[in-house]
């Protein structure tokens, strides 16, 4: 697949990283890509430059990159509450790594990245997007990977019932 069409926004508070990352985006074919320092300078460019998707690092200053997601799909002024989401961290203890995935982020990488993960990870969210559902707080994509389309037994949570979980 081909991805010159698409354009992405990279928001990293570290310049060298920044650099790199918008270097290897370019480099494996991605049309454009947009700079970001911090969570709360990437809205802005979000509404200005509408990527198709988002890399974002963890650890961020004014906000970092969970409150960006998380302000991403549920805010009410969000430019677009769909847009898939890649944490990249350095930080992958397993409470950091959940915390990313309870904001709605739609893939995590770890650092140090390497061209081929970072190339498998766009590949995931452009070739086999997620839905995206709304359950309690949570909204974001489909924590599960796969979904039997034939499964005709029971919620597999009970307490899915309960909450209304509903496919968006």
């Amino acid at each position: 697949m081909r991805y010159e069409h698409l354009k992405a926004l990279v928001v990293e508070d570290n310049p060298h990283m920044r650099a790199l990352l918008r270097a290897l985006l370019l480099g494996m074919g991605i049309g454009e890509a947009f700079e970001a320092a911090d969570g709360q300078q990437a809205f802005g460019l979000l509404r200005r430059h509408k990527p198709d998707f988002v890399l974002t690092d963890l650890t961020m200053t004014p906000m970092d990159g969970i409150a960006f997601t998380r302000d991403l799909r549920t805010a009410a002024n969000s430019p677009d509450p769909f847009l898939p989401v890649i944490m990249i961290s350095g930080h992958t203890e397993r409470a950091r790594v959940t915390a990313a995935r309870d904001a709605g982020v739609t893939e995590f990488l770890a650092k140090p990245v390497t061209a081929r993960n970072l190339f498998l990870r766009i590949a995931e969210i452009v070739e086999r997007p997620r839905p995206f559902v709304r359950c309690g707080e949570y909204f974001g994509p489909d924590r599960r990977r796969h979904n039997d389309a034939f499964y005709n037994g029971p919620w597999r949570r009970e307490e899915d019932r309960e909450r209304n979980v509903a496919m968006v």
